[in-house]
């Protein structure tokens, strides 16, 4: 019998009440049209309602795929725990995702976990353990002695706890059953075989398919086409048929927003380091130079959401990737591509010419298991005491993603990020550095509104490395104090650094240098 059907007798089985969760990647991956389905389905029948939805990383882009905006409605969706959200504003509409407007007005329950855990909390639910245990997150936002993952008020239950086991200190994400799984592949037969030829990442689909299944629960896949059983080989099917139930047909599914599909992403095509693409000069460009400055051929390195992800465009761009250079470079992001190049924007996720692929579950085993010794990350603010914070600040909600368990692991920081936001204009002149307006928000704060790592604390009690690098200014971050160890050329140490600290205490180093002139022209 065909488990193929229509989007609509797919999401009937989804009961209120229910637990769904969804793979998905900002537009990578993401079942969107079993989402809008189901969402559709509540819009004109007022059923499913009071669901939980459990998004291992952020679904869709709330652009042109949509994903977890989709059953972001009141009366649908009761709770949700993801382990990052997504804050872009629409440029053609202006407006910021559904789903932090109700998060920002206390309309839903709403869980922040790190993606390191949320990946990992489902093989534990797959194995029907009480949970999953770690001492990464320990006195970040996670921990219950922060705010225990909540972003809202609403959100009143214990789903993180802080445990003593034999004798140290852990996080523990008590394991809940799951009814429903949304997952996505490029190909099915009818049995419901899964193959992800197409798809640059693979993230969480098997892991969500092994734990709804141990639950008792129906599995939905969402995939381009369907072929004959037995067509292919079996070392390309990564999810058997007996985990799932239904599956959905898409034929025209989108790689990601603007991009229906390239092969590139998926590897196994030439490519000569080399691209005629360029990063607009400003002050993003002359921190992902600075930083570049760091990366080291040979040493695996993982690259973050946001400013770090322009730093292998930057190399790519100077030639250190041409005639077979960029070999010599150990790329990855948290999601599992090695090799190639790492994109940024929402592109980020997936690499461009990868040579090899790990799903999101394993790939945190390899991140937790100090496989990423040099990571690039951004920063939104950094406090007096040493802590960053990317997870929540002014009315963005983005979460920490995979910063947490990447930080933990890393031997060597870079936090990047521009000094100040809110309206920053920066221009330069004979390889000097202008503030032509500074930021209204500053990003140095007395104590942040979040924390998403506590840096001196691990620089001090761990020996790791961390440098904080902006487009005027590049500090090191020692146990006991922040150092200020370069400043751009044109730029006045006291009135456009110093005075714009938020009152931290900071060290000027006697060996205070200018940054080079040429990452300015």
């Amino acid at each position: 019998m065909s488990k193929v059907c229509s989007v609509q007798e797919a999401v009937a089985v989804v009961r209120s009440g229910d637990a769904v969760a969804s793979v998905g990647v900002i537009g990578w991956i993401t079942p969107d049209a079993l989402l809008k389905g189901l969402a559709e389905r509540f819009r004109t029948d007022a059923q499913p309602r009071d669901c939980t939805f459990y998004f291992p990383c952020g679904t869709g882009d709330a652009m042109g795929i949509r994903g977890m905006d989709h059953v972001a409605i009141e009366g649908l969706m009761k709770r949700i725990v993801s382990g990052s959200y997504v804050n872009p504003t629409d440029p053609a509409t202006g407006k910021r995702p559904e789903l932090m407007r109700l998060i920002r007005e206390n309309r839903i329950e709403a869980y922040s976990w790190p993606i390191g855990a949320s990946m990992h909390w489902l093989r534990e639910v797959a194995r029907r353990s009480p949970g999953y245990l770690t001492q990464i997150g320990l006195d970040t936002y996670a921990d219950p002695n922060q705010t225990g993952g909540k972003f809202t008020t609403l959100a009143k239950d214990d789903l993180i706890r802080r445990v003593n086991f034999e004798g140290k200190d852990y996080l523990f994400y008590p394991s809940w059953p799951l009814n429903v799984g949304f997952i996505r592949a490029s190909t099915a037969d009818e049995f419901g075989n899964l193959s992800f030829e197409d798809e640059p990442i693979h993230s969480s689909s098997l892991q969500i398919a092994l734990a709804v299944k141990a639950c008792g629960g129906t599995v939905i896949a969402q995939v381009r086409r369907i072929v004959e059983r037995g067509s292919r080989p079996a070392t390309m099917v990564r999810v058997p048929g007996v985990l799932v139930d239904k599956i959905v047909v898409e034929p025209e599914q989108m790689m990601t927003t603007h991009v229906p599909f390239d092969s590139s992403y998926v590897g196994g095509v030439p490519w000569d380091g080399r691209t005629s693409d360029t990063l607009p000069l400003g002050a993003d460009k002359i921190i992902a130079r600075r930083a570049a400055l760091e990366v080291r051929p040979g040493v695996t390195s993982i690259f973050g959401f946001g400013a770090s992800s322009d730093v292998p465009t930057v190399l790519l761009e100077d030639g250190l990737f041409a005639d077979g250079a960029f070999r010599d470079y150990q790329f990855t992001t948290e999601h599992g591509p090695f090799g190639g190049l790492v994109m940024s924007g929402w592109q980020f996720s997936a690499n461009k010419y990868p040579e090899a692929l790990l799903d999101g579950v394993t790939q945190f085993d390899f991140i937790d298991g100090g496989g990423c010794p040099f990571a690039a990350l951004a920063f939104a603010q950094f406090d007096g005491s040493g802590n960053v914070n990317v997870s929540r600040f002014g009315v963005a909600n983005p979460g920490a993603g995979g910063f947490i368990d990447i930080a933990y692991n890393a031997r060597e920081l870079l936090f990047t990020g521009t000094f100040t936001t809110g309206g920053l204009q920066v221009n330069f002149s004979d390889g000097k550095l202008v503030i032509e307006k500074e930021g209204k928000v500053q990003k140095f704060v007395p104590s942040a509104d979040h924390i998403t790592y506590p840096v001196r604390r691990n620089v001090a009690e761990r020996g790791q490395r961390a440098l904080i690098i902006t487009e005027r200014a590049v500090f090191e971050v020692h146990a006991d104090a922040l150092v200020l160890v370069e400043i751009a050329p044109g730029i006045d140490l006291k009135t456009q650094v110093l005075d714009l600290m938020g009152g931290i205490a900071v060290s000027v180093s006697p060996q205070l240098k200018e940054m080079d002139a040429a990452l300015f022209r």
